[in-house]
């Protein structure tokens, strides 16, 4: 696999702590929205079979079709990066890497970033683990290596909101949600990338500070 090392931020970004919270952005990344880019939402949560566990969820390319599912795919020129701040100062402390070939994905780390802010590059000599792209409609291809584990391909968008009372709401036509709601993303799919990871590779901190880029190769 060629690798180039520089790669640009070109979007992201969703804040976490602890032990089982997520963020969402959908439809309002106008720089990226309908790219591959798009970071749709991140989960950080303990591993419901093992407490020993951490998970983390970026899911992108939100609001596809089951048709569009068909065709979509990662893309090999960026890199999803997982960002941990284990010291409170919102600064990465480790970084889980995350690149793409036509059929492949490999994450590398937990591992310290080679340089920290909006710029980054791929660490190819930390700890790696690879494995099949599932395709759409195939069972999930899960690999494993040195207890942590990777899975990469479309999935369900699991976020529920009803965006069209949303609208209304801060339009001023409602004053609540409805209830039961309507969830604007049924039928829906995102592509989703899962890495899990023993705790004890993030550090002794009680509350972790996590937030996702996707970057784009400059060279």
């Amino acid at each position: 696999m060629n690798l180039k090392k520089i790669l640009l931020i070109s979007g992201s970004i969703l804040v976490i702590a602890a032990v089982g919270i997520f963020a969402a952005d959908h439809i309002d990344a106008p720089a990226v929205e309908g790219t591959t880019s798009d970071i749709t939402d991140l989960y950080a949560f303990q591993a419901p079979d093992n407490n020993s566990n951490l998970v983390f969820n970026v899911n992108t390319q939100g609001l596809l079709s089951p048709s569009a599912t068909q065709n979509a795919s990662f893309d090999p020129s960026q890199m999803i990066e997982i960002n941990i701040d284990n010291n409170g100062d919102l600064v990465e402390d480790l970084v889980i890497q995350c690149v793409f070939t036509e059929n492949e994905v490999f994450a590398y780390g937990p591992t310290a970033p080679p340089s920290t802010g909006t710029t980054s590059g791929v660490n190819l000599d930390a700890q790696q683990v690879s494995t099949e792209i599932t395709q759409s409609g195939e069972s999930p291809v899960v690999g494993t290596s040195n207890g942590i584990s990777l899975f990469a391909g479309p999935r369900d968008d699991p976020f529920f909101f009803d965006f069209e009372r949303y609208t209304a709401i801060i339009n001023g036509n409602e004053s609540s949600f409805r209830d039961p709601g309507v969830d604007t993303f049924a039928g829906t799919n995102v592509m989703s990338l899962v890495v899990e990871v023993p705790k004890n590779m993030l550090g002794n901190a009680e509350t972790l500070n996590v937030w996702a880029t996707t970057n784009s190769r400059t060279n």
